[in-house]
């Protein structure tokens, strides 16, 4: 897949369509990535959903979204009429859920490049583990949602022992790029309270303070799988946050909780990116790829 430029935004950061859209050219983007679809529409965890952090924020918004059949009448077409390249989040609580959803996209608008598996959510056929901690489980929905008929992205969880071994299984089951990072599991406590500060409890931490998770898991993916492609994401907020997943190794990236203090962030990142690559004459962005492996 080829794009003008590679940064995009981060799905559950954005909403479902083109709320963003209000502060930047969503077309000068590399992509939008919209929140994450289930195939039925799904009410989320109860508030609050989310706590701000020194260096980022905890959220619990447990994927609230109005199910793909009504994405795709009410939000896709104006993606589409601002010129953007889309990339559909799904998920589900079950192989079969996901299956749904991803049959659903398969006769969506030609403006939607590409669907994003997000498997950091519960299995409910396995106790709640989710589906980015299991390597068979991870094989099994990417293999069940080629049925989108569209490239499918594995987004996976740093939550993990060895996420290299994750990644390689979601290639094999036919992943044609790979998403690194979803959140990092935290919690928050109100003091005065004595109560998590979170309506589920715990949440997932994102923003700056993940960057380096990020950074780590895209290099020793792309160490581990030279070939494959990778969008890094967590705490991409300029465009040297974007150098760096680059030189780790990622394709492309995405910018989602920076977009929370500043709507136009996305396009800041590119715009950063650009004057980055003037200054140390680099003529193509892909030539920053994997640079730091030597």
């Amino acid at each position: 897949m080829a794009l003008p430029n590679p940064v995009m935004t981060a799905s559950g950061t954005v909403g479902h369509g083109t709320e963003v859209g209000e502060y930047l050219d969503l077309s000068a983007l590399g992509a939008v990535v919209v929140k994450s679809l289930s195939a039925e529409p799904w009410a989320g965890n109860p508030p609050p959903r989310l706590h701000e952090t020194a260096a980022g924020m905890l959220n619990s918004v447990g994927l609230q979204n109005p199910g793909v059949e009504a994405w795709i009448e009410h939000d896709l077409p104006a993606l589409s009429a601002r010129g953007a390249r889309i990339v559909a989040s799904i998920w589900g609580f079950s192989v079969e859920a996901y299956a749904k959803a991803a049959a659903m996209l398969a006769e969506a608008s030609p403006g939607l490049v590409a669907v994003e598996v997000n498997l950091s959510c519960p299995n409910v056929e396995a106790r709640k583990d989710m589906f980015a901690h299991s390597a068979q489980a991870t094989a099994e929905v990417v293999e069940a949602t080629a049925v989108c008929r569209r490239p499918r992205w594995a987004k996976l969880s740093p939550n993990v022992t060895d996420i290299t071994e994750i990644a390689a299984s979601a290639m094999r089951a036919g992943a044609e790029a790979l998403t690194l990072v979803n959140t990092v599991m935290g919690m928050a406590i109100d003091l005065e309270r004595r109560r998590p500060s979170l309506g589920a409890g715990g949440g997932g931490l994102s923003g700056s303070a993940i960057r380096p998770v990020a950074v780590r898991a895209v290099y020793e993916c792309r160490q581990a799988l030279p070939e494959a492609p990778i969008v890094g994401v967590g705490g991409v907020a300029t465009g040297a946050d974007a150098v760096e997943l680059l030189m780790a190794g990622a394709d492309a990236v995405q910018v989602g909780t920076a977009t929370f203090f500043e709507p136009r962030a996305p396009l800041r990142v590119v715009e950063e990116l650009e004057r980055w690559c003037r200054r140390h004459r680099v003529t193509k962005v892909r030539d920053l790829r994997g640079a730091a492996h030597g």
